[in-house]
């Protein structure tokens, strides 16, 4: 007789045998599947028996992260992302503050919490995520522009804000550092993850010419996206940056004239499955992740959060994207981003497996963990089952002529 099977792979199975399922169903409902994945995950959740889930959320970030982030920037193109770079900078660094600081006051003045708890919150929800924006636009039919700058901007604001929620939570428990130190801290860790993830690129790019096997080839992007993350990770720097990073690298001096035709295609068709796979499992473990029940103590810190994301984030679209852009357009350096664009912008602003990740790493030690943790929950399933439904209603009422031209960009006159 064999032995019985571990809880692992059934809950593997489990997970296989349901993935079809959610994502045939989604597309009936024409919904994202991530929503739909996130509501089964809840429906698990709060079940009276189900399987007791530990959820690691260093494991979560390991396993899922890297290579979600690397495959996203793995394709983007680089051409468009050297034009939109100046609004994916605004958008993913003092953006990223911006929206933390926001929530921080907020919370603070309307919740009752103090500054620092507030900060802790705000630098949580401030970066919008990776898996969740992604995957939303890519079955929108969006400009490849507006698509790249949505894409690059939650790719490189995700690693920025793990960087703020280090700098808040040090502030709990230390007090806060000078505005000097925490802007060291900041800059450095963005310039050296980003160098990272730079040299490691650069070195597997230079591999990949040395071979034309199509299994070696696909051997070596999965190095790129987790060995980059490791190295990064062991420096004590953002390991989410370096992989962002290395995957720009990769994709723009290695994808094109390094790979083979078999061995582009093979990456492609492997990537494609591998995202579809751990997206998926983001979601899904965001939804058993969430505990519903304890969602109420949590309601009004809850709605002021939500309030306070969505100020902060048209603060950061309308006011800071919307308004820098104005000004160069005076200025004759760049044409004007269409104000359909920004309100898609301000809208996909999603929340989601990164933002579930931090809060669970939350401290057990830090004052009203539970209450930070509720909060972060209920705004992260306000970004996805709000406006991640909508989203695409709001693309198409933006207008089909407005998104008629991949250079829509320049397409409104001064």
């Amino acid at each position: 007789m064999g032995t019985a099977p571990s809880s692992v792979l059934v809950l593997l199975v489990a997970f296989l045998a349901a993935l079809p399922v959610v994502a045939a169903v989604s597309s009936r409902l024409r919904l994202p599947y991530t929503v739909v994945l996130v509501v089964a995950g809840l429906a698990v959740s709060a079940l009276p028996v189900r399987p007791q889930i530990d959820l690691d959320p260093a494991a979560l970030v390991t396993v899922l992260l890297p290579g979600l982030v690397f495959e996203a920037a793995f394709r983007l193109d680089g051409a468009e992302l050297r034009r939109t770079f100046p609004g994916v900078a605004l958008l993913a660094v003092p953006g990223v503050i911006v929206v933390a600081v926001v929530v921080a006051v907020i919370l603070h003045a309307a919740a009752g919490l103090t500054l620092a708890q507030g900060f802790v919150v705000g630098a949580i929800v401030s970066a919008t995520d990776p898996v969740a924006v992604v995957s939303t636009m890519r079955r929108l039919r969006a400009p490849g522009r507006l698509v790249t700058l949505v894409d690059a901007e939650s790719l490189f604001n995700d690693g920025t804000a793990a960087l703020v929620f280090a700098i808040a939570l040090a502030a709990i428990g230390s007090g806060p550092p000078s505005l000097l130190d925490g802007a060291i801290r900041f800059v450095a860790g963005l310039l050296i993850s980003g160098a990272i993830g730079a040299g490691c690129g650069w070195v597997v790019s230079r591999a990949l010419r040395l071979t034309r096997d199509h299994m070696i080839e696909l051997t070596l992007t999965l190095l790129a996206a987790y060995g980059t993350y490791l190295v990064a990770e062991l420096a004590h720097q953002s390991g989410i940056i370096a992989s962002v990073v290395a995957g720009v690298v990769v994709g723009t001096w290695g994808r094109h004239g390094a790979l083979s035709r078999r061995g582009a295609e093979m990456v492609d068709a492997v990537w494609d499955s591998l995202a579809f796979i751990l997206t998926g499992a983001a979601f899904l473990l965001i939804g058993i992740a969430i505990p519903v029940a304890s969602l109420g103590a949590s309601i009004v810190t809850i709605g002021w959060g939500v309030v306070a994301v969505l100020v902060g984030r048209a603060l950061v679209v309308y006011g800071l994207l919307g308004g820098m852009t104005a000004v160069a357009t005076r200025l004759r350096h760049t044409p004007r981003l269409p104000i359909a664009w920004l309100h898609v912008l301000n809208w996909t602003g999603l929340r989601g497996a990164v933002a579930t990740a931090l809060a669970l790493s939350i401290p057990a030690d830090v004052p009203d963990r539970a209450l930070l943790q509720g909060a972060v929950f209920g705004i992260v399933l306000f970004t996805l089952l709000v406006q991640g439904t909508t989203a695409g209603w709001l693309v198409r009422r933006a207008g089909r002529a407005t998104f008629a031209s991949p250079d829509a960009l320049a397409v409104e006159p001064e």
